[in-house]
């Protein structure tokens, strides 16, 4: 067979050259016109070059004048069968299978193996055997052939590493979460890509005779091999396509068992695997198979960037005081400067891909070079495409994972600064956009700092290689960008500054709306929502407007660094005309390419600045937050001894008290809300409380009691003396007047973190009167409260935060007021059983009105105004504060239940408990999420939002900008058409056709980088231009140029234009929706849920969702002129994208998939940290008290890691998705180069074709890529709107009723009338009202009693028409309530809710929300409610509207806060008003105020 390959080989040699020597026939009669290179002699090369070619001759046994011919004889060259079908599918499985080997098993796979899984394991240990059994016959002499032994020994010993690697992979895959599929995909189709190479050796031996006699042993045992191999390959492919097994339980059970823990990121993975992702196969599987439902699914977090690892690390850099941008560097500093180099060394491979497609379209032009060189310059452009997709996907990944260790550092010490915060706190809106939108600008910084330097250096090299084009022509254009530096300069500064604006707008938006939310029910009661929500779009209109000098002011910065390659491009080509220069093909699209590199580092100049200013902003209000006192209980509980000597210091500032028997002491000690005590001040001359001791706080509404015990507690600002407290590190138990009550199960909140100890907790429900309620409840004390405890009543929120200090066991309690929501008989329960029972042997301090319950106290404080006048026993003490009238002490006085409802009663208290009794008294529903695609109607709902007139303009704005680019372009190409027409007689190239000089002509539209040194094709000194002909061809460029320019400013002013009508109509939507939601939908949602909506998906809408959708919009008008030039020029280029489109279709598809789910839990786990950061500063005082601040620092550093999982996760299928759209592009350019290399040795090679399909083929993946990541992001950024509209389609409306045309005082009489009313919370439930009938005549006072349950505040909900009854109805003054608008009724009725609640503002805001009331009225309702003297009595008082309050009313005592409303109720003059029990913090026993008022 040996002689068979020999004359087999001399025959296709005889016949190889005799086909060269046909070639030199044709060159010698086309005369040298170029189409065909001539072909060096080997001896014309210098040993250095010709080292190449003569080892790949010795390795192939061929000449060095072609060392890998492609065909020989009828089938294709044995060399390049082996080589590069072979050897290179191979090495790629190699590598590809290496990518694997580091999956995680499955410790719960205890399956065996599907039978396809054995097949293919045993197909690849076959195929890793047959290729060193077929070295046998090839070394044993005589040799089998087809090639030498080296040859098959290289290609032989390649396939066994391949298969060996191959093998381990799948047994690997076979034992981890992919043993429950096929496997990936791709490396099933790169296990087959060596087919084609068998298949061709096959016929190799069939037509050299290797069946037919005489029949060689060595032949003919590497022909059974091959068959054999063959047959291995099939047995592959059938194993992938029918795996076969159990399928059915395949299909059932979940990638992710659920008692099993997603697997580590990252963390033990090779370096290939890093490189490729391969890491992300499971999360992709999961994603794929819709099985990531929740944050658990996704992989842990790597150690760098646990949340717990990176506090480590931040606290050690971090000291009060300190500057937080010092504290970033010093613990993430140096790791991100260090990428600089990487980002460097991508940059300057940025520039490797034009060179070498210069020196490779020289190599094919000119033919002198050694085909050494040629290989160089493919593998060059090769490797730097992999190279530089490698280290920019590296790039990117390692920037965001160290914006991932600075975002987890900032989030946690924005936490850790409020549990910290003293009495100077800003508002939870201004916190929570902090934490959001804050933050991410924050770390912005980090994408922008490095593109800062990077741009300007390509910037720099770019003008730099224009200058070797077009010489000194290159300044004008230079100059006119500098010009445009101050321009920008000075549009940056206006945005900046509008930026901070904007964002004081936002924190009063997003204030208000917190506000707004808590204060929902006393709303809707006296239906506010339109007066309320006008005042919220008053504040998104001011917004807005900020947001619009913005988006203008960028669409003008977009335009002019947009437009400034067109306008650069004409300055340029005049001055060189000017200059007397003649403008060629080669100097044309050559300055043309450079100039379109221009716009990366022009146009996103202005985005990193903006970024950079916008991260400067965020910073400093970051800073201010961080720079606010700190609570400080070691320098508060220190007497102010600054002035005394160091050895009376010692002494006094030791530990306090001096006597082991006190517990509490304050000398001289003065508090203010305020560090500078412009506020109320409370001084203490002196106090001493003994241990063991029950202490009574009494005095006038304001006077000072709640203050007192704040002071106590350390929340209030110690101006000057002493303040001692015993066993302070134990902490207090301390029960405030409003009680903060967490969105958790009753013995949650009661538990409060301490171990369960069942004896004491059955104690603690005795003596807070628990029992009942619970056992009415739906599952008990496993009962979810709604957030705040909205769905228990006022005595019961009361008597659980209570119970929560005395489960604590402490020895000092802060009780302030906890018997004034409850009646009677329970208020002495808790006395005798709780106060003077569990609590017997700790010190308390008491606050109450209820002045009998003092009796038994050890000592009483008497305070007023802000001073403790009097102290001493209660017999001293009560007779100074004035009795409580004995008729209305018996007859009077509002009775309550054992648990006194509020506005929220009980029995919506049960609706919302009830509807999830079958979850065991579960309230708090998972956050809905969508799953899948990004639904149409997502999209229709923003076009409609933009407006369909403006989205059509926007588009046909964008299509004609488009349009006139590349008209621009080819009316380029036509002025050097037609140039190179008029000088084609003298140009050295005869053998062009006319045919091929056409208006898109290959040597026409060669707009790329790859003539930068070298000219496609030497043109000759042509004749110098007309200047008629010059002026013509100039001026009908400038006029298509400056068409272009004005449709670039059209786009950018209407794509503004729109993108802030859709954020106006969204919020407005948004707004309108949930203000009219029910009570019911806030009881069982959680307000940072909501403000999630109105935070950072309204801020997404705003500003990311536009930004990323301008991009894909400019990507996807790029991508159809490219086609359109591509599809005129060169349409056998367009064969190329079908393949192309389908392998992107299914990578985008499989990422899109995980992305989607990735982007909406990302949104999911941001709300509870949203909620758990307003939760923390409402219980501020409660958490510090009770010591729990610490645990509260662990779960908001568990609600980050979760929150963090996604951000990662994100990140990284992203990058994934780029490194393998990078590579196929750079995959498509090596395969062209390749083509290109193998049609010169064969004489068939067109330069200017090639070197078209190069640089449109660089361009057109480029386009692809960023097309994908642009949509991809879109459809993330759309989850927002997703999200949004959410609420705005599906949140449930009150039913509003049909105007009447009733008049405005419809209601005279004040008749009220129940007609055998029924309501039931909803279906299967019990009836709470069950035929209920009574008849209220006008002028009647109607009191209502009765049992928790009973029904009482039930009917103040069907009257206020919260809750419609399922039949009978409700008559006022004869009207049918449920004939009214919901507003139409609620304006005639008044009520005074038990909890008091006041929006941050003015006195007058909070009387007069509505604006329909004069001063004098105002002042009126105030002397009415004793409140005139209070607001006078502020020292910066001007009049009833100068009274600024805090949120929640901080600046109002608790007292003055329950009168309040007493004065809204007295500006309405209503016929019917309703009252529920009100908090006894303003009852005359204790202020001595007349009854009669209010």
């Amino acid at each position: 067979m040996g002689g068979v390959w020999l004359r087999g080989g001399s025959d296709g040699r005889s016949r190889f050259q005799g086909g060269a020597g046909d070639r030199e026939t044709r060159l010698g009669s086309a005369g040298k016109a170029g189409c065909y290179p001539a072909q060096p002699s080997p001896s014309t090369f210098p040993s250095g070059e010709a080292s190449m070619e003569r080892l790949l001759a010795q390795l192939c046994g061929s000449s060095a004048a072609w060392p890998l011919p492609l065909w020989e004889g009828d089938t294709t060259g044995h060399c390049f069968t082996q080589l590069v079908l072979s050897a290179l599918p191979h090495a790629l499985l190699a590598v590809l299978s290496a990518c694997y080997l580091g999956t995680p098993r499955s410790p719960d796979y205890i399956l065996p193996c599907s039978p396809g899984w054995r097949l293919r394991l045993a197909a690849s240990f076959l195929l890793s055997v047959f290729p060193l059994l077929d070295l046998l016959p090839v070394a044993l002499p005589p040799g089998a052939g087809p090639g030498p032994i080296g040859l098959e020994v290289l290609a032989g010993c390649v396939a066994a590493v391949a298969w060996i690697s191959h093998s381990l992979a799948l047994w690997v895959l076979a034992h981890s979460p992919h043993g429950h599929s096929r496997g990936p995909l791709a490396l099933a189709l790169v296990a087959l890509l060596p087919a084609p190479a068998l298949v061709l050796t096959v016929l190799w031996h069939c037509q050299r005779g290797t069946l037919l006699p005489p029949l060689l042993p060595g032949p003919m045992a590497r022909l059974c091999l091959l068959i054999l191999q063959l047959a291995a390959l099939l047995a592959y492919a059938l194993g992938w396509a029918a795996p076969g097994g159990p399928r059915e339980p395949w299909a059932q059970e979940p990638l992710l068992p659920e008692d099993q823990e997603p697997e580590v990121a990252e963390d033990g993975e090779s370096w290939l695997s890093r490189f490729s992702y391969a890491w992300l196969a499971p999360l992709l599987a999961r994603g794929a198979c819709g099985e990531l439902r929740q944050p658990q699914d996704i992989c842990r977090l790597p150690h760098r960037l646990q949340p717990t690892y990176l506090a480590r690390v931040f606290q050690a850099h971090w000291q009060e005081g300190a500057r937080l941008w010092r504290a970033l560097y010093g613990a993430f500093g140096r790791c991100y400067l260090a990428l600089g180099l990487l980002k460097l060394v991508g940059t300057m491979l940025g520039f490797s891909g034009p060179l070498l497609l210069s020196l490779l379209v020289g190599f094919l032009e000119e033919g002198q070079e050694p085909l050494s060189h040629g290989l160089l310059y493919a593998l060059g452009l090769a490797g730097g495409a992999v190279l530089g997709a490698v280290l920019q996907n590296q790039y990117g990944y390692e920037v965001y994972k160290v914006t991932l260790q600075a975002r987890g550092a900032v989030l946690n010490i924005l936490y850790c600064k409020a549990l910290q915060l003293g009495p100077s706190r800003p508002p939870t809106g201004e916190a929570l956009n902090l934490l959001g939108t804050d933050s991410e600008r924050l770390l912005n910084f980090a994408g922008s700092f490095h593109e800062a330097w990077g741009l300007p250096l390509q910037l720099a090299i770019t003008l730099y290689l224009l200058y070797q084009q077009v010489g000194v022509a290159f300044v004008g254009g230079l100059i006119l960008a500098l010009l445009l530096v101050p321009v920008n300069k000075v549009i940056a500064t206006r945005i900046m500054a509008s930026n901070q604006e904007m964002l004081q707008h936002k924190d009063a938006r997003v204030k208000l709306v917190t506000e707004l939310l808590s204060g929902i029910r006393v709303i809707k009661f006296c239906g506010w929502e339109q007066a309320l929500g006008a005042r919220v779009e008053a504040c998104r209109a001011r917004e807005l407007g900020r947001l619009r000098v913005i988006k203008y002011l960028d669409a003008a910065c977009v335009y002019l660094w947009a437009a400034l390659p067109v306008v650069i491009s004409i300055v340029i080509f005049i001055t060189y005309v000017l200059m007397g220069h003649q403008l060629t093909a080669t100097k044309v699209f050559t300055a043309l390419a450079l100039v379109r590199m221009l716009i990366l580092p022009l146009n996103n100049f202005p985005w990193v600045i903006n970024g950079l200013l916008e991260a400067k902003v965020s910073l400093d209000r970051i800073q201010l937050f961080l720079d606010l006192p700190n609570h400080n209980p070691q320098a508060y509980y220190s007497p102010d001894c600054g002035r005394l000597g160091a050895q009376i210091k010692w002494l006094l500032c030791s530990d306090p008290p001096a006597e082991p028997s006190t517990v509490l002491e304050l000398h001289g000690a003065l508090f203010s809300w305020d560090p500078v005590g412009t506020s109320l001040e409370t001084f203490i001359s002196h106090l001493e409380v003994k241990k063991g001791m029950l202490v009574g706080i009494v005095g006038k509404v304001g006077c000072g009691k709640s203050s007192l015990l704040a002071a106590i507690a350390g929340e209030l600002h110690r101006l000057r003396g002493h303040v001692a407290v015993r066993g302070l590190s134990k902490g207090f138990g301390l029960a405030t007047q409003e009680p903060w009550i967490q969105f958790a199960t009753i013995r949650d909140n009661i538990l409060f973190g301490k171990t369960f100890d069942a004896q004491l907790y059955k104690e603690v429900l005795e003596a807070c009167a628990l029992n009942d309620d619970l056992s009415i409840l739906p599952a008990g004390d496993q009962t979810e409260v709604g957030e705040k405890g909205v769905t228990l009543s006022g005595g019961q929120r009361a008597r659980i935060a209570l119970a929560r200090a005395v489960y604590q066991e402490k020895e000092l309690y802060l009780l302030d007021d906890p018997l004034a929501a409850v009646d009677a008989d329970v208020a002495n329960h808790l006395l005798h059983r709780c106060i003077l029972g569990m609590l017997s042997y700790t010190t308390r301090l008491l606050c109450t009105h209820r002045t009998e319950y003092l009796e038994r106290a050890d000592a009483v404080l008497l305070m007023e105004a802000g001073r403790l006048i009097r102290a001493g026993p209660p017999s001293e003490i009560l007779p100074l504060v004035q009795a409580v009238p004995k008729a209305w002490a018996e007859n009077g006085q509002e009775s309550d239940s054992a648990t006194a409802q509020s506005v929220q009663n009980p029995e919506k208290t049960k609706e919302g408990l009830e509807e999830e009794q079958s979850t065991s008294g579960r309230l708090l529903q998972e956050e809905s999420k969508k799953e899948g695609a990004v639904a149409l109607h997502v999209y229709q709902a923003y076009w409609k939002a933009v407006g369909q007139g403006l989205a059509l303009a926007i588009l046909f704005s964008l299509l004609l900008m488009q349009a006139t680019r590349n008209a621009a372009d080819w009316w380029l190409s036509h002025w050097i058409s037609q140039l190179k027409a008029e000088n084609s007689s003298q140009e050295a190239q005869p053998s062009t056709s006319p045919a091929s000089m056409g208006l898109f002509s290959p040597q026409l539209l060669l707009f790329s980088p790859g003539n930068l040194y070298i000219p496609v094709f030497p043109l000759p000194k042509a004749a110098p231009n007309g200047s008629s002909d010059i002026r013509f061809y100039l001026t009908v460029y400038a006029t298509i140029a400056g068409v272009n320019s004005l449709c670039t400013l059209l786009r950018a002013v209407l794509f503004a234009a729109g993108t802030l009508q859709a954020a106006a109509t969204l919020h407005r939507r948004l707004l309108h929706r949930v203000l009219m939601a029910p009570v019911t939908f806030f009881n069982a949602t959680p307000t940072g849920r909501i403000l999630n909506r109105f935070s950072s998906d309204v801020a997404c809408a705003d500003d990311s969702l536009p930004f990323i959708l301008n991009i894909l919009l400019a990507n996807a008008a790029g991508l159809l002129g490219l086609l359109a030039v591509l599809g005129s020029g060169l349409p056998w280029l367009l064969l190329l994208l079908p393949p192309l489109s389908i392998m992107y279709y299914h990578v985008q598809r499989h990422y899109r998939a995980s992305s989607r789910e990735l982007r909406r839990l990302g949104s999911l786990t941001l709300s509870p940290l949203y909620s758990h950061l307003a939760d923390t500063l409402a219980g501020l005082s409660v958490l510090r008290a009770t010591g729990a601040t610490y645990r509260f620092e662990e779960e908001n550093l568990r609600l980050l890691e979760l929150n963090q999982r996604c951000q990662f996760a994100t990140s990284a299928t992203m990058q994934w998705l780029d490194i393998r759209l990078q590579l196929m592009g750079a995959a498509v350019v090596s395969a062209i180069a390749g083509i290109a290399l193998v049609q010169h040795q064969q004489g068939l090679a067109n330069p200017g074709l090639v070197g078209l399909s190069l640089s449109y083929a660089l361009s057109l993946t480029g386009l692809l890529s960023g097309l994908v990541s642009s949509f991809t992001q879109t459809e993330a950024m759309l989850v927002s709107v997703e999200r949004l509209e959410e609420y705005t389609c599906d949140l449930p409306q009150e039913p509003q009723g049909q105007p009447l045309q009733l008049g405005t005082g419809w209601l005279t009489q004040g008749g009220v009338e129940f007609q055998d009313v029924v309501l039931a919370y909803r279906p299967g439930l019990p009836n709470a009202l069950d035929g209920v009938t009574f008849c209220v005549q006008p002028g009647e006072k109607l009191g209502i009693v009765g049992r928790t349950g009973s029904g009482k505040s039930s009917l103040l909900l069907v009257l206020f028409r919260l809750l419609e009854p399922s039949s009978g109805r409700v008559l006022l003054d004869g009207v049918d309530t449920s004939q009214l608008e919901l507003a139409q009724l609620r304006s005639q009725l008044a009520i005074i809710p038990q909890e008091p609640f006041l929006f941050s503002g003015t006195v007058r805001e909070n009387l007069d929300p509505q604006g329909l009331h004069k001063d004098r009225a105002l002042w009126q309702a105030l002397k009415q409610c004793h409140l005139s003297e209070v607001v006078w009595m502020v020292s910066w008082v001007r009049g009833a509207g100068a009274y600024l309050l805090g949120r929640g009313s901080c600046c109002v005592w608790p007292g003055l806060s329950s009168q309040m409303p007493r004065s809204c109720v007295s500006m309405r003059p209503q016929q019917v008003w309703t009252r529920r029990q009100t908090s006894c913090s303003s009852r005359p026993s204790a202020n001595a105020l007349p009854t009669r008022q209010c």
